[in-house]
């Protein structure tokens, strides 16, 4: 049971771990309340242009100095679409349209839920954005090392929308 949850957002009494329903959780003696410690949501996006994959090599960790596709957190209150299209405009400069739903992944034991999402360039121009050290064009059968777990089936899944 993790220890990054130590008290409860009621009430700031301390948490002890009580099994409920079969599972550990995190639960404050006081007042009942359970610390679910929900997953973050991501996306990412295959963005096309010119019949290439737009990609960014990371300027931050995980994966630093690694080629990725263009992805990000979505935040509290923001759509995992229009998170999908600021993370492509933040990275690489670039305006986008989603064209499509790749799929959603996740593995048990990993924090992060992946929604991937296929687009088209409607505007902007190729630059890298802040945390992205550059931006670079590549066919889709000639693409660097993919960093993340589920990449290859991200790739795998987008080929067969195509």
């Amino acid at each position: 049971m993790s220890d990054d949850v130590r008290f409860c957002q009621r009430c700031g009494g301390r948490l002890t771990v009580a099994h409920i329903e079969g599972r550990p959780q995190k639960r404050c003696p006081g007042c009942g309340q359970v610390a679910f410690l929900d997953p973050k949501v991501a996306a990412v996006v295959l963005v096309t242009l010119s019949g290439e994959l737009v990609m960014v090599r990371r300027g931050i960790e995980p994966a630093l100095g690694r080629w990725s596709f263009p992805s990000g957190y979505v935040d509290r209150g923001e759509s995992v679409e229009d998170a999908a299209t600021r993370e492509v405009k933040e990275e690489t400069g670039l305006e986008v349209r989603l064209t499509g739903f790749v799929g959603l992944y996740s593995k048990t034991g990993s924090t992060i839920v992946l929604a991937a999402y296929s687009a088209a360039v409607t505007g902007g121009e190729l630059r890298p954005g802040s945390d992205v050290q550059e931006t670079a064009l590549f066919h889709p059968d000639s693409l660097p090392p993919l960093p993340f777990p589920h990449d290859d089936q991200i790739l795998a899944d987008w080929r067969a929308l195509a």
